[in-house]
Order: C-alpha cells, then sequence, then structure tokens
C-alpha cells in the first residue's frame, strides 16, 4: 500500500527539522514527532476536504503555482524558524485562516487537547507546518509533473487530496478531524460548512 502524503512528509521532516520544530515549540522531540504526527494528517485532510470542490482544488492550484513553484522544503522550514514568515508562501498564520475560514480557533482547541499541547501551542505548531504541506504539495505535483495545468491538474490535485481525507479518517485521527470539518457544530457537513471554505482557498485578498 502506497503511503500518503502526510506519512511521505512526516518522514522526511524526521531528524533535524523535528528537532528545529521541537526548539522552536520548546518542547521534547518525542513529543512533537507525535504531535506532528497527528497535525500533518489533519491538515491535508481539511485540504482535502476544501479540494473535494472544483472551486477549492482549483484555487489551492492556483495558489501553488503562484507562491510555491520551485519551493524547497529546506528552504521553506528555514524562512518559518527564521522568522521570515510575512514572506511570500510562508507566512503560516494566513495560510491557517484561508485552510480553516471560521473553524481555525476550533481546530487548535481540538489539536492541543488531542495532543496534549493546549490550543496555543498547537496553534503555532500548525502555523509552521501550514507552508511545508504546501511547499510539499507543489514538490509532489508541480516539479515532477503528476498534474497538469488547468481542469485536469485541479482534478489530480483534489482526487490525491481526496485520499488523504479517507487516510486521515482510518488512521485514528477521523473523530478529530470530523469535528473540525463540521465547523457549523451541528453534526452535519451540509452546503453552509461548503460555502465557509470556498474559491477564497490560498487566495490572496
Amino acid at each position: 500500500m502506497t503511503a500518503s502524503l502526510a506519512d511521505q512528509l512526516l518522514k522526511q521532516l524526521d531528524g533535524a527539522p523535528l528537532q528545529q520544530i521541537s526548539q522552536q515549540l520548546g518542547l521534547d522531540p518525542a513529543k512533537t514527532a507525535s504531535a506532528v504526527g497527528t497535525a500533518l494528517p489533519l491538515l491535508l485532510g481539511k485540504l482535502g476536504h476544501n479540494a473535494a470542490q472544483p472551486q477549492g482544488a482549483q484555487s489551492l492550484l492556483g495558489a501553488l503555482q503562484r507562491d510555491y513553484a520551485g519551493a524547497d522544503l529546506g528552504s521553506m522550514l528555514g524562512a518559518v524558524l527564521g522568522g521570515g514568515g510575512a514572506a511570500s508562501g510562508a507566512n503560516g498564520a494566513a495560510i491557517l485562516g484561508h485552510i480553516f475560514g471560521g473553524g481555525q480557533q476550533h481546530a487548535e482547541a481540538q489539536l492541543g487537547q488531542a495532543t496534549g499541547l493546549g490550543s496555543q501551542q498547537a496553534g503555532q505548531l500548525l502555523k509552521l507546518l501550514a507552508p511545508l504541506v504546501l511547499a510539499y504539495l507543489s514538490k509532489q505535483f508541480l516539479q515532477q509533473g503528476k498534474a497538469p495545468a488547468g481542469d485536469a491538474g485541479a482534478a489530480d490535485l483534489g482526487a490525491a487530496l481526496g485520499q488523504e481525507t479517507r487516510a486521515a479518517q482510518q488512521a485514528g485521527v477521523g473523530g478529530l478531524l470530523g469535528s473540525i470539518l463540521d465547523q457549523d457544530g451541528d453534526g452535519q457537513l451540509g452546503i453552509g460548512d461548503l460555502l465557509k471554505v470556498g474559491g477564497s482557498l490560498l487566495g490572496k485578498s
């Protein structure tokens, strides 16, 4: 069985990158690795939910082409950890706002509870990881030529991220992801939830 994108990215972050993230957060490496292992499928699963709508997939692909073409995971990590968060592509706070919309605080609180980090540190972790996730997606789908441009590329990206949503649900974070996807708090994923993550995904204001 092919490893999920979340698992592949976690493997690439193993070692020095995870140590740098743990130092940034003031956590021990083991706790950081565990938290990252929960946060990555959560981020990719939420992106998969957003990209399930054609306009969401097209918007995400456009953002990758605009802000992450040629992005390198190592240099992006350096920008995020080195205080370059205001640079284009590395602004984790803005990215989270587009990924989670009005549910960002809820996502941070839920991840904080699930990992034992608390909402504040969970939010910091998500801000660090969000640019890395997008840089990784750019490498996978743009730089390696796996996704063509236009509607076909958006469809391929959406399909791959849809698999991440399913993988996250099967990997033990399904309840956490489901709680975050249900942004209305009504127990159902209705059109109101989808509108919150529509065409503005990752778009610049």
